[in-house]
């Protein structure tokens, strides 16, 4: 394997030092002297890997979509049925535990606001979440299939547990105390379940 370059090491690094900011500040106070600073670099050179602060949360979307799409590939090493690549998914997206990260969680949250106010991050967001919806959908086809079952409500069945995934994102990073612990992963996989087990369609 190809050691990285130092410019993609640089840019990394900046990444990095955003969402580390981002964590502690938010977004809107996520300067581009505090990102230096956390990634211990000039200003200067931040710009001269990226011109504005929004091309670093672009490439942090991409980032972040890598992650959670590399933890997902971890867990479903030893899963053998369909079934137990879906639960997963679900516990590389909501479980806590080894790879799990908070900072990277509230990072999703604010970059989703992002993408309302912001054209060029709605579009990297966008494509996140497309190519996360193909993902849950083969996910789903695939426990159906195995069941012998065929599922024309994929597509929905799909987009909802998305929206319960982001949702669960949004709250445990405004209101973790609020919820219960470890409530997301478990009920997610016994409503699946659920559904599955008793769908017919």
């Amino acid at each position: 394997m190809s050691r990285r370059s130092n410019t993609e090491q640089r840019r990394a690094e900046i990444v990095s030092a955003l969402l580390a900011v981002m964590a502690e500040h938010g977004y809107e106070k996520a300067t581009i002297q505090l990102i230096g600073k956390q990634a211990g670099l000039a200003p200067g050179l931040l710009h001269y890997h990226f011109k504005t602060k929004a091309e670093i949360l672009i490439e942090l979307v991409k980032t972040l979509a890598n992650l959670s799409r590399q933890r997902f590939i971890e867990l479903a090493a030893s899963a053998t049925t369909a079934d137990d690549t879906l639960r997963a998914y679900i516990n590389a997206r909501l479980a806590k535990g080894a790879g799990a990260d908070p900072h990277a969680v509230a990072a999703w949250v604010m970059i989703g606001a992002e993408a309302v106010r912001q054209p060029d991050v709605r579009a990297v967001y966008q494509e996140a979440v497309r190519a996360e919806m193909q993902l849950i959908e083969a996910l789903l086809s695939a426990c159906f299939g195995e069941r012998g079952r065929a599922a024309t409500a994929v597509p929905a069945l799909a987009a909802t547990l998305l929206a319960l995934m982001e949702g669960a994102f949004q709250l445990a990073s405004a209101a973790p105390e609020a919820m219960p612990v470890g409530y997301a992963a478990t009920m997610a996989i016994e409503l699946l379940e659920g559904y599955m087990g008793g769908a017919s369609h």
